[in-house]
């Protein structure tokens, strides 16, 4: 069974910065993209930045430069390093991966079951 546990939400002032961390346990034999989403109250969910297993990164235009994916391709961590929030930037933030289980052939995404952050001002 895969399992995403993300850790690092709260409240934060604007201005500030704060981290988030996402572990993919269970029986993995490989994960493939890494990637964090949110979603504010009333909106859809959104991709905020997606890393892959060879560490290329894209974001989304609101978070260039303030946002900053990485990873860790062995303990299989994505972490997501903020700057520079806006309270807009409020939102429950989801991890998500493609991940090969090691009885099974292709991949499967898993979330992670979200973490709130709040930028006030």
């Amino acid at each position: 069974q895969v399992q995403l546990v993300e850790s690092g939400g709260g409240l934060v002032q604007a201005g500030g910065s704060h981290d988030l961390s996402c572990a993919v346990t269970g029986s993995i034999l490989r994960v493939y993209t890494m990637a964090w989403y949110r979603q504010a109250p009333g909106q859809q969910r959104e991709l905020v930045a997606q890393i892959t297993r060879g560490g290329v990164e894209n974001y989304r235009d609101s978070v260039k430069g303030r946002f900053t994916i990485s990873r860790d391709n062995v303990l299989n961590i994505v972490y997501l390093m903020m700057h520079s929030l806006r309270p807009e930037d409020t939102a429950v933030y989801y991890c998500n991966a493609d991940v090969q289980e090691t009885d099974r052939e292709g991949y499967e995404p898993y979330w992670g079951q979200g973490t709130q952050v709040t930028v006030f001002s």
